[in-house]
């Protein structure tokens, strides 16, 4: 008996060691003690969640995991990594978020993944390029810019009439000019600053950007929802989302009745100026049952994250732009000296995109405050879509993967005093603009912002304009506050600028 016990026993013994051999073990990126269940979550600063994530990038290195509720989260903190991870297919998809999955169900860029987000990021890239977002140059984007150039010249008017009363909060203004820009381009209209249904969406934006940073929870415990304080924040979102889609309905309606009336004139019926006549003709070439992507659902998703995304970043960019500005008037002078020298002899001071190449400090100043104040100082997590690896640790599918902006544009390992304000650090030593491979504004890969280069248009014609009309400076007696608040982007508080014609 004592023989057939051995015999069990060393045949047990060589399946284990077959099994523990043939196993793989799973070796996850280094990362702090976590609780179960909520993980990491109870830690993370909710006002400032990037600096609580940037302290463990600096403790555990450039590759972090740690669980935030349901969810696995491995925080990237090198540019060349990220970069490297963010190319592949695997890191394309979106993190199982409740934002992305349970409210907003998958539509839309921002949230789509898969071959819903393949097909519509190249919807939207031809649509961009199409309407002049091309950085050579020709007719179609000389069309471009002159829709930014008009929109800037407007906020220029508006800023010089509301500052002859004192300092102001420029917001408001900022908010209407560029925002009707992105309306005309997303919807092909445009409203008068004191609609009542651009009032609200203009507000809706400034509540819905705050109300999904605080419903941050919400996205690794869902279950959350059902508690007073988070289901009122999740009541607002959602109603939000449908008193939106009601008023994108209205102006398909709109533009229908448009295409009706001029049908029998083919150049007015082919118009397609903006994204919802081009998403719309595409909805009447296919029928029903070849729609695909191309329905109404889709379609005011869609809107909102390019009304969204197109507003609230460059907006956000631009503030923080004549914040800094005013904050650092030595650094403001080069800029407008640059200006001066390059515009002289012109009749306006209005830079135009042929400019860029010679007013290397404009776009240098502008990139430092994009370095500084990272306006998603998160970026835009992404999703893996299968089991995968970065470096030498495995990524499990489903994990959700940071790009951590603040992290990189603020590591000294890349960045010489990083906490300074210092324009010429995008200079090379013969005065050239250049962009070094640890500046990430646009993110990077495959998901990379697909409307970068009209944003980079945009905030050099708008900054450009108002620097070259104004002198803005802090008001006598008050403090310059540049820390900001965070909700899904990091947005300066509320603060009041001189705007003081120029004589050039």
């Amino acid at each position: 008996m004592s023989f057939l016990y051995a015999i069990l026993f060393l045949s047990f013994s060589l399946f284990l060691c077959v099994l523990l051999k043939n196993r793989k073990v799973r070796r996850l990126p280094p990362g702090p003690w976590q609780l179960p269940f909520v993980g990491y979550l109870p830690w993370i600063d909710e006002e400032k969640p990037h600096e609580t994530l940037t302290k463990l990038a600096r403790i555990y290195g450039p590759v972090c995991g740690l669980r935030m509720g349901s969810v696995y989260t491995v925080l990237l903190s090198d540019p060349r990594l990220i970069k490297q991870t963010f190319g592949k297919d695997a890191f394309t998809g979106r993190a199982p978020l409740y934002l992305t999955h349970g409210v907003m169900q998958g539509y839309g860029l921002v949230c789509a993944e898969g071959e819903r987000w393949r097909d519509q990021r190249k919807f939207v890239s031809n649509c961009l390029r199409n309407f002049g977002m091309v950085r050579h140059e020709g007719p179609r984007r000389e069309k471009m810019e002159k829709r930014i150039l008009d929109a800037a010249g407007e906020c220029v008017s508006v800023l010089e009439k509301r500052a002859a009363n004192g300092p102001m909060d420029p917001l408001d203004t900022l908010h209407h000019c560029m925002g009707n820009l992105i309306n005309s381009i997303v919807f092909g209209k445009t409203y008068e600053e004191d609609e009542q249904v651009w009032k609200w969406l203009r507000h809706l934006q400034e509540e819905g950007v705050k109300q999904i940073g605080v419903a941050g929870p919400l996205n690794f415990l869902p279950f959350l929802r059902f508690l007073p304080r988070y289901g009122r924040t999740i009541r607002s979102i959602v109603d939000g989302k449908e008193k939106t889609h009601e008023i994108y309905r209205g102006i398909l309606d709109q533009h229908r009745a448009r295409i009706t009336e001029f049908a029998e004139t083919i150049e007015k019926a082919n118009t397609t100026e903006s994204f919802l006549a081009a998403f719309d003709e595409q909805m009447r070439k296919r029928n029903a049952t070849e729609s695909g992507y191309y329905t109404e659902p889709q379609l005011y998703h869609l809107l909102a994250d390019l009304f969204g995304a197109g507003t609230d970043t460059t907006l956000t960019t631009l503030r923080w732009f004549l914040l800094f500005m005013a904050a650092y008037p030595v650094e403001q002078e080069k800029v407008q000296a640059e200006m001066d020298r390059c515009l002289k002899g012109r009749e306006q001071q209005a830079p135009t995109l042929n400019d860029r190449t010679a007013m290397p400090l404009l776009e240098a100043a502008i990139a430092e405050v994009q370095r500084l104040r990272s306006v998603t100082p998160l970026g835009i997590p992404h999703g893996t879509s299968e089991d995968t690896r970065i470096g030498d640790y495995d990524i499990p599918r489903g994990a959700m993967i940071v790009p951590m902006q603040w992290a990189v544009h603020t590591d000294p390992v890349y960045w010489q005093d990083p906490l300074e304000f210092r324009p010429d650090r995008f200079l090379t030593e013969d005065g050239r603009f250049f962009k070094p491979e640890s500046f990430l504004p646009f993110q990077t890969g495959k998901r990379v912002c697909v409307g970068e280069e009209l944003a980079r248009m945009i905030l050099f014609l708008f900054a450009g304009r108002i620097l070259g009309a104004f002198v803005v400076s802090v008001p006598p007696d008050e403090a310059v506050d540049l820390e900001g608040e965070c909700g899904i982007t990091l947005v300066p508080k509320p603060h009041r600028l001189t705007f003081l014609r120029r004589n050039v």
